[in-house]
């Protein structure tokens, strides 16, 4: 593939590695949208992409799959034409799904190489790390992006080892209840900053602010784990798989 000659560079015959696997993203958002841009790039041979949402107005300033010409489509359909526009080889499963526990027995979690979260509830997120657990796949997880503005703030950390992140915090309780010992999660040490404004999600939680550049980020460093550890590439960081 000779578009990929600037990545086999870097990784050699391990980007055979790379082609061969399969990944799912659940969450196709702000974080998400750019994990699932990066893997495309990366030569990842297969991608399942889960996502009920569909494209609003208000994704356009932080969600790479977001223009003028995707508003109102399922954000799953938008980011498949997206990757297949790069790559017209990969293998693309679509699923507009909101995952939840209710609904995770229709996936079967064994056929992946690699689980990211992308997603926004915390029942759900907990429900993941389980199932990869379950099914010996590694897992990957995004802590909160909203409300925060400076990028260089996020890191790569075991969930125990976190610090500042509330959703961590709620996070790490759910998960000694299940006997998770271990996650590895993308999380900023940043505080949230104070939204100028309050509105809420159908007068049922606060919407945080975002921005083009935090959600961004972090689907980046999401993605860089995922080819890294996918190609077993040695990194000078602690080992949480």
């Amino acid at each position: 593939m000779e578009w990929l000659e600037r990545t086999k560079l870097i990784y050699g015959d391990n980007i055979n590695k790379l082609s061969a696997a399969r990944v799912a993203v659940f969450g196709i958002g702000g974080v998400g949208g750019y994990t699932v841009e990066a893997l495309a790039r990366s030569g990842i041979g297969a991608l399942d992409l889960f996502d009920g949402d569909t494209v609003a107005v208000s994704s356009l300033n932080r969600q790479i799959i977001a223009t003028v010409k995707t508003i109102g489509r399922n954000k799953v359909d938008a980011a498949k034409e997206r990757v297949l526009e790069i790559n017209p080889d990969a293998v693309i499963t679509a699923r507009a799904l909101f995952f939840l526990p209710e609904n995770s027995h229709e996936i079967d979690f064994a056929r992946f190489d690699y689980i990211v979260d992308a997603i926004d509830t915390v029942a759900g997120k907990i429900e993941l790390a389980v199932k990869a657990r379950e099914a010996g796949v590694p897992i990957i997880s995004a802590m909160a992006a909203g409300n925060k503005i400076n990028p260089a703030a996020l890191e790569v950390a075991d969930i125990y080892d976190t610090e500042v992140c509330p959703l961590a915090r709620v996070m790490r309780r759910g998960l000694r209840e299940c006997g998770i010992e271990k996650l590895k999660v993308v999380y900023s040490k940043e505080p949230a900053i104070t939204p100028h404004e309050i509105i809420s999600s159908g007068g049922r939680r606060q919407i945080p602010g975002s921005n083009a550049f935090v959600p961004a980020v972090s689907g980046l460093i999401i993605a860089g784990e995922v080819v890294n550890d996918l190609a077993r590439v040695k990194k000078f960081q602690k080992n949480l798989q």
